[in-house]
């Protein structure tokens, strides 16, 4: 039997792009300029990938740059985020806490509201 993965959440904020990929989103543009009749994606990839790896830092220095202050923003959204969904809970009736996604348990809520409900009927 398969899990269910639990719906996403539109107003979560989406993670920043890395230095690289900050540096394709330059790249295909001017590969597409130089390059109009090529459209496979692998191919501008793969060229994208051989001019990173062949920059140096300073040049790649731009890019991280660009990359630290998208990570920035996002934190500060997911901040942002975070307390609203544990207001929202708090709201709700609920105490759980907004927890990063990795500390998640396998369990849903519900389960886990469940399992303690469970405890208390034992008359």
């Amino acid at each position: 039997m398969k899990k269910e993965k639990p719906a996403k959440d539109s107003n979560k904020p989406k993670r920043p792009a890395s230095a690289f990929f900050v540096f394709m989103e330059e790249f295909r543009k001017e590969f597409k300029e130089k390059h109009p009749e090529n459209k496979a994606v692998s191919v501008v990839g793969k060229a994208g990938g051989e001019k990173w790896k062949s920059l140096t830092a300073e040049e790649k220095a731009p890019y991280v740059a660009k990359a630290e202050g998208r990570k920035t923003e996002y934190e500060k959204a997911m901040k942002i985020y975070n307390n609203g969904e544990a207001s929202v809970n708090q709201a709700e009736g609920t105490t759980t806490k907004a927890v990063p996604e990795e500390e998640h348990s396998d369990k849903s809520i519900s389960e886990v509201e469940d399992e303690g409900s469970d405890q208390g009927d034992d008359d």
